[in-house]
């Protein structure tokens, strides 16, 4: 297993600086460079040649773009993003700040939908050809087609401002700092945001759990005499669970790309508003800094799939 894991991470970083340099390249091909960010437009046709020139030399703008890039590559495994150019304050600091309430959210999405998706897609599995299994299809079928910016709405509409539930935004009330103060902030768009997973999550659950029942082993085990349950759990679900955990892999961007807009409808104080104030702004190492880091993390979700996977699974460890 560890031969497994190490050869897993050595194709990793290879993937990882590429992903680097291309992201890199796409903050080269923006318009302007990083003095016109800095300055803005009505200061920057106004201020002396030279002068440009020379900041433009102190920032290492006149190197060649390898050179560049390898020193960005060099402070970025540092720790060292850059700074914004709306103000100058460093992209470390502001990740600091909004990465928790995006990782928190993201974090209760992923349990909410792996936990209820799977016992809704054994329900459905084992209660083939009812209505259960009829309605739960189509709660399936509902989940996936409709947009989740849409449910966010309706959530706010009805638990929100109708029935006064639950706050329709924010992370938690000033001075209330502990997770089970932000509990009540923190249902609805976790739930919202886990909507397309969970459907996903019960069909596939569905589909793989009814594959599994129909194996000659789940036929021995009944003709043992096992208890129905046991044969269902320890043996049905096992062996259905490793496709699902792919799949929650796989979906992991999704779950990203959600939250860019389930921040905004809930002003959560996350990394995806952030993400939107900086294309509004024009920030773009801000942009830049948060795109890189949210496919690392697709990545690193790999990886833990694979590990997942592969202890689930022990025929994924080939060649070990």
């Amino acid at each position: 297993m560890l031969t497994y894991i190490i050869r897993r991470i050595l194709i990793l970083i290879p993937m990882a600086f590429v992903i680097c340099f291309l992201v890199y390249l796409g903050l080269e091909l923006t318009p302007g460079d990083a003095v016109s960010h800095m300055i803005s437009p009505d200061m920057l046709g106004s201020m002396d040649p030279e002068r440009l020139e020379a900041l433009r030399q102190s920032l290492g703008l006149g190197q060649p773009f390898y050179v560049r890039f390898w020193s960005w590559f060099t402070n970025l495994i540092q720790g060292n993003f850059g700074y914004s150019t709306n103000g100058g304050v460093p992209i470390a600091s502001i990740l600091a700040t909004r990465l928790p309430a995006t990782l928190e959210l993201a974090a209760i999405a992923l349990l909410f939908s792996t936990i209820i998706g799977s016992i809704l897609g054994v329900i459905s599995a084992l209660k083939r050809g009812t209505a259960t299994d009829s309605a739960l299809t189509v709660v399936g079928m509902l989940g996936v087609s409709i947009p989740e910016f849409f449910f966010g709405l309706v959530a706010i509409l009805i638990f929100g401002l109708n029935l006064g539930w639950l706050p329709v935004g924010g992370r938690s009330m000033p001075g209330y700092l502990t997770l089970w103060d932000r509990l009540p902030h923190l249902v609805m768009p976790a739930l919202v945001l886990s909507i397309m997973l969970t459907a996903g999550v019960m069909r596939y659950a569905r589909s793989s759990m009814l594959d599994a029942l129909s194996r000659d082993f789940i036929k021995t085990a009944r003709s043992k005499g096992l208890p129905e349950w046991r044969v269902n759990v320890l043996h049905g679900f096992r062996v259905a669970l490793t496709p699902v955990v792919v799949l929650i892999g796989f979906r992991l961007p999704v779950l990203i790309g959600g939250s860019v807009i389930i921040e905004q409808v809930f002003q959560w104080p996350g990394i995806g508003n952030e993400f939107i104030s900086a294309v509004r702004s024009q920030d773009y190492p801000v942009v830049m800094t948060i795109a890189l880091l949210s496919v690392m993390a697709v990545l690193i979700a790999s990886l833990i799939v694979d590990i997942l996977t592969a202890l689930i699974d022990p025929r994924v460890r080939l060649g070990e």
